[in-house]
């Protein structure tokens, strides 16, 4: 009871908290969760893959909230497989980040009620949980602008998807410097005329 009472309040905070957008380095994220999981359960077999490099703009706090719900759900739905697969990347074809399993999947039938608060697919008996963990994502993934869906099918997996707006631009300090090629001539624009020397 002290744990629903404590995702409901999470759940009401993440509708009055203030975003401080950043860049964010989601891989590393993930990377960070993937292995306290799996420092939880060192005996599990879970073939782990994050996608290096992936950042978007935004709140670094909500967004390891977002990652943690979305892959220790993964971790949950694929605990009864003898081998487990997780996966963390980025669909060029949905323009969305996306957390893979191939565990107990759902029905897409009720694909609507995944991000309501207490709908579970699955019996408590099957997987613990509150049935406030996708509430909370959908939660922060609005506030940020961006939306969240899913797909899977029963005994097959699942993905969730999430975005952000592509409109948001980073702060000028926070746009990493540019890296040309090493193995290219370049040529530097001469000063115009009258113009300031160095």
């Amino acid at each position: 009871m002290d744990a629903l009472v404590e995702d409901l309040l999470k759940l009401s905070r993440l509708s009055r908290a203030e975003l401080k957008p950043k860049n964010v380095d989601l891989s590393a994220i993930c990377d960070s969760i993937l292995t306290e999981l799996k420092r939880s359960e060192p005996a599990r077999e879970v073939e782990l893959s994050v996608a290096p490099g992936l950042h978007a703009l935004g709140d670094e706090r909500l967004m390891r909230v977002v990652l943690e719900n979305l892959l220790r759900n993964a971790w949950k739905f694929s605990s009864k497989l003898p081998r487990a697969k997780i996966e963390f990347g980025y669909d060029p074809a949905e323009a969305a980040f996306f957390v893979r399993d191939n565990g107990a999947g759902f029905d897409m039938t009720y694909a609507d009620r995944l991000f309501a608060v207490f709908q579970r697919l699955h019996t408590s008996s099957e997987f613990p949980g509150a049935g406030v963990g996708l509430a909370i994502v959908q939660r922060i993934i609005n506030r940020h602008g961006g939306k969240v869906w899913a797909r899977g099918a029963l005994n097959q997996g699942a993905t969730f998807y999430f975005t952000l707006p592509a409109e948001q631009k980073l702060p000028l300090e926070e746009i990493p410097a540019l890296k040309l090629p090493a193995d290219r001539e370049y040529i530097t624009p001469k000063p115009k005329t009258g113009s300031a020397q160095p």
